[in-house]
């Protein structure tokens, strides 16, 4: 598989599920098969991941990109090697940390659902190509994140103002509004992906649609 594939909520899913470790291997930079160049866009996404990690409290360094050809079998032994040399050091998920990894995994959960929502906000940060690999490093600040995850809202439908006009629920890309005509709609918010598309339809003279602070996000707030 391309490692341009490899999706955040992937990697947080891992977390979440108790990887102590996650490296990601691709071909070298410059040298895809293809025209898309996917090892790019991953290590983009490697290195958001590294920033949200840091602000929940979880050591970057269990998190490793690598490029290398299929031919290079000593190389990768080496890599392997390194990396797991790395998570002993750092121990089981939390330990190097000195944090209770039960709460860790709830927050690496929540990275995960937020995900939709973090890709919407930063497409185009996601989709750049920095001119060296070193830029890459740059693109995403711990202020970036703090912004990032201080923006994130709850939309919720009024059912008082909710007229069933059925307009959100048809246009909402994630499927998460339920209900029919003549039946209040209801946002679900394990399947809403934060996107405001519910808001900007909703047509005005009815304002059912509202936009509350994401309460959950709280608990991701920047660790000291």
């Amino acid at each position: 598989m391309c490692t341009g594939r490899i999706d955040p909520a992937l990697v947080f899913r891992a977390l979440a599920g108790g990887a102590d470790g996650i490296i990601i291997v691709g071909c070298r930079l410059n040298e895809c098969n293809y025209t898309t160049h996917g090892n790019f866009s991953a290590l983009n996404k490697t290195h958001l991941c590294q920033r949200i990690m840091e602000h929940i409290g979880l050591d970057p360094a269990r998190l490793r990109i690598e490029f290398m050809s299929s031919g290079e079998g000593i190389l990768f032994t080496e890599v392997i090697n390194d990396f797991v040399a790395t998570i002993r050091k750092l121990g089981p998920l939390g330990h190097g940390e000195g944090r209770d990894a039960a709460e860790l995994k709830d927050k690496a959960r929540l990275v995960t659902r937020l995900v939709p929502y973090v890709k919407l906000a930063l497409k185009d940060k996601l989709a750049s190509r920095p001119a060296t690999v070193a830029a890459y490093r740059d693109l995403y600040t711990p202020d970036d994140i703090e912004r990032l995850f201080g923006a994130a809202v709850s939309y919720h439908i009024d059912p008082e103002k909710c007229r069933a006009c059925m307009i959100c629920l048809r246009r909402c890309p994630a499927e998460a509004i339920s209900g029919g005509k003549a039946q209040v709609h209801a946002i679900d918010q394990d399947k809403c992906i934060r996107c405001g598309t519910c808001f900007e339809v909703c047509p005005p003279r009815f304002a059912a649609v509202g936009m509350l602070p994401a309460p959950e996000v709280a608990r991701l707030a920047r660790q000291p």
